[in-house]
């Protein structure tokens, strides 16, 4: 564990920092259940927009997803104009395109249809158009004096970034994950529809589904434990335990299509307010030197920091497994705990979550700890970690 006077100085920023965090949030006008996106496309009528930017990707495209959702924009007497070029962990260079496509169209509002990446960048589009910025002037907190362009999101199930106030965009040459974090890019409406994500195929099923995991459960056992983050991150915990299965094997089942996707946005909610942890700081690592997905990357670490913070955690980890019918609250705290640990592993299991990352190699340990405990030091953790520790978990990882 890292010294008495470093955790005491990381709790002291993490003081600061809370008082700007925890500042009063707009959320957006959420429509729920199939075929929701068209009363999403209807409300864009009612902002009195005349061209909107639809930010989605090429695989969508090619399913034929937002096209009918086109359509029934360009039914209200709104031009549209498509950029499809978003792919999984934008880069500033993808964002660029998309806002300068924005600026030469003179459009007035942006559409995201698809998952986190989309949504993202789309958030950081608008952003820079209102602010006569590029990608990168977005880059921390709160940047913006103004957001004029209307972002509204038509999501898959995974990331949140539908209601919250941050975005993960990549440098193009160092693949560093950089983030924008400003109230003003939370989109104004949000439409969680099963139909959009019936085609994903199981592997993305299940990585994104883990991702919204890892929000609902880091943000529970934070020590920012607000009423409200704790009621949203035990409902996402539950939803996706109940559902995730479902939604691999059956990917047209749109009633566990549909909780996933509440659960998803419930642990957007509870991830806003009390920030997630260690995982993230791992899986961030992950992604920018090895390319690996990040909800695949938040699967494989999540039992293993959860193993290694238990008995900080404990008692929110058992508040977890009886709340998802995992044990009985008269038993201990550790046996819950570990009950729900093994609900997990057995979970990712059972969705072809893989154990190892691949790609990972012991010659970049010293770099990843380093950026991952810099990174772990900035959330409100259970309790913060050491080089040892880090060093460990990444052993298990190969």
């Amino acid at each position: 564990m890292p010294s008495v006077f470093k955790t005491a100085w990381y709790r002291a920023l993490l003081t600061v920092k809370k008082q700007i965090v925890m500042q009063p949030q707009p959320r957006p006008v959420v429509y729920v259940g199939a075929e929701s996106s068209h009363r999403l496309c209807d409300s864009l009528a009612q902002f009195g927009l005349r061209k909107v930017l639809v930010v989605t990707d090429m695989p969508l495209v090619a399913a034929h997803i937002p096209q009918p959702l086109i359509s029934r924009i360009e039914s209200h007497g709104i031009t549209t104009v498509v950029y499809d070029e978003v792919m999984p962990d934008p880069t500033i260079g993808v964002v660029d395109n998309g806002l300068s496509l924005l600026r030469r169209e003179s459009c007035d509002g942006v559409l995201a249809i698809g998952g986190g990446s989309v949504i993202d960048a789309a958030k950081v589009i608008a952003l820079a158009a209102a602010n006569g910025f590029q990608a990168k002037d977005c880059v921390g907190l709160k940047k913006s004096k103004r957001l004029r362009y209307r972002v509204c999101g038509a999501t898959t199930a995974g990331t949140g970034s539908e209601v919250t106030i941050a975005a993960v965009i990549s440098d193009d040459l160092t693949h560093e994950k950089l983030i924008v974090a400003d109230p003003r890019i939370i989109p104004t409406a949000a439409a969680l529809d099963p139909v959009i994500s019936k085609t994903l195929p199981p592997a993305i099923t299940a990585a994104t589904g883990m991702d919204a995991l890892t929000h609902a459960i880091e943000s529970y056992t934070n020590t920012w434990d607000t009423p409200e983050c704790l009621h949203y991150g035990r409902l996402a915990t539950r939803l996706i335990l109940q559902n995730l299965e479902r939604a691999c094997l059956h990917g047209d089942d749109l009633e566990a299509r549909e909780a996933m996707a509440l659960a998803s946005y419930y642990a957007g909610l509870a991830f806003s307010t009390c920030l997630v942890g260690y995982v993230h700081a791992f899986s961030h690592q992950l992604g920018t030197r090895y390319g690996t997905p990040h909800g695949l990357a938040n699967a494989v670490v999540l039992p293993h920091v959860l193993k290694l913070l238990k008995g900080a955690c404990s008692m929110r980890l058992a508040e977890l497994a009886v709340y998802c019918n995992l044990g009985e609250e008269q038993e201990s705290a550790d046996v819950l705990a570990q009950k729900l640990i093994d609900r997990i592993v057995e979970l990712s299991h059972t969705v072809d979550i893989p154990n190892t990352v691949e790609s990972l190699r012991e010659v970049d340990f010293d770099a990843i700890i380093a950026r991952a405990l810099k990174e772990g030091s900035g959330y409100p953790v259970p309790r913060f970690i050491d080089y040892r520790e880090c060093k460990d978990i990444l052993r298990r990882l190969i």
